[in-house]
């Protein structure tokens, strides 16, 4: 599926995106684009100076470089950063591939995260292969810059068997509702590489264009050559963030960028229709700073939301079970809300039978749930689910702990 495989309400009325763009005024308007025929003419980059370079673009650009340097910060106050390594990017997972019409939910995700994805549906395991991209690119990024042969790995473990570039003509993508066809990339596989190393060059030379500025020209692009037969949308997603990751900015796959796209699908696929009709760069790229503002902001409270009630629940299990709590046991919750005895083992914590009793006892004092799946037993950490996938980032305190201030913090190695 591609950016242009949608549709908005105008004036109460359905209408195609391919088929329509808007004037200046507002007004609707029929352009001369043939949306059957291949987008060979798709310009090289870079766009326009003019069209990049505003001013509303270059203030907006420290606004959310501002933002994005919290957010990183933010994630550095987590004492473990597998902690939101391990939350952060799956719910990233479930966004992007909900984008596509894969529809799962974030408890299946959390519940298969640590185990074979076969026992897992089949959309929940598309998902989880989005994750496991996300990781895999940016130990990749971390070595290197990206190139096309990453697209190209990221591409294949995204969709869970070996792609290429394609090769073959006739890929069209059209209407669910009318079986039109309503966007139709460049095709040859040679423009196609072409395309991707013209991209390429442009991410890695044009140092002189803000990274958020080129993050968004790339996103446009990369959706635009639509290199792939399947898998375009979400492999671009990842782009994005590897991106980031690439330059420093920063230093795991935590913006969960596609929060806001899912918010605002409409201006989202309007915006991106109107680059390819008009080269309509300034409103695209003002739509995608404001979108890495928003969202750097909203998971930097919910990275605080997360510390503090880490902290609050590691005060309440050493206070009910001082003979159980240590540190490490507290990372374990966190690292997996979905927590079975293995991952107690696993972690050095406590041998299996202990780690059952454990488990139990967190259970009898209100931090865990135990709850049935199949054969196996897993323990679910409520509080810390309805968090994560909450849209507030609030949680309710424990009975008999009110505050995460004071002399009692809970930090680690006490």
């Amino acid at each position: 599926m591609s950016m242009f495989w949608r549709f908005i309400d105008i004036s109460s009325t359905r209408v195609d995106l391919a088929y329509l763009s808007t004037s200046a005024s507002g007004s609707i308007q029929v352009t001369d684009f043939d949306p059957s025929l291949p987008f060979n003419e798709l310009p090289d980059l870079p766009p326009p100076v003019d069209q990049i370079e505003t001013t509303p673009i270059l203030k907006r650009c420290i606004e959310a470089r501002v933002a994005l340097a919290e957010l990183k910060q933010a994630a550095e106050l987590i004492p473990n950063s597998a902690v939101l390594v391990n939350a952060l990017p799956l719910l990233e997972a479930q966004a992007s591939s909900e984008i596509e019409n894969i529809v799962t939910t974030t408890d299946k995700l959390f519940e298969f995260a640590d185990i074979a994805e076969d026992r897992a549906d089949a959309a929940t395991k598309e998902a989880l292969r989005y994750r496991t991209a996300l990781y895999e690119g940016t130990k990749m990024v971390q070595r290197g810059m990206l190139t096309t042969d990453m697209a190209i790995q990221i591409c294949s473990t995204v969709k869970g068997m070996e792609l290429d570039i394609r090769a073959e003509s006739g890929t069209t993508l059209k209407s669910r509702m009318t079986g039109e066809v309503i966007y139709t990339p460049p095709v040859g596989q040679q423009l196609l590489i072409d395309k991707l190393d013209n991209l390429a060059d442009f991410m890695h030379t044009a140092t002189e264009i803000d990274p958020l500025v080129r993050m968004a020209i790339q996103h446009y692009q990369f959706e635009a050559i639509h290199p792939f037969v399947d898998g375009n949308g979400r492999t671009g997603r990842i782009l994005n963030i590897l991106f980031l990751v690439q330059l420093g900015l920063l230093d795991s796959p935590i913006l969960y960028l596609s929060r806001y796209i899912i918010q605002n699908k409409a201006a989202y696929y309007r915006l991106l229709k109107l680059v390819t009709y008009e080269q309509a760069w300034s409103a695209w790229i003002m739509f995608i700073l404001d979108g890495v503002e928003e969202t750097c902001r909203w998971t930097t409270d919910k990275i605080k939301s997360i510390r503090e009630l880490m902290e609050h629940t590691g005060q309440f299990v050493q206070a009910q079970l001082p003979k159980t709590y240590t540190w490490e046991l507290l990372e374990v919750l966190f690292k997996q809300p979905y927590c079975r005895i293995g991952n107690l083992v696993d972690s050095g914590i406590a041998k299996r039978q202990t780690a059952s009793v454990y488990l139990k006892q967190l259970c009898d004092i209100g931090v865990l749930r135990e709850v049935k799946s199949g054969r196996e037993t897993i323990f679910v950490h409520p509080k810390y689910i309805e968090l994560l996938t909450g849209e507030e980032n609030v949680w309710v305190y424990y009975a008999g702990v009110d505050s995460i201030a004071g002399d009692d913090r809970v930090v680690p190695g006490n």
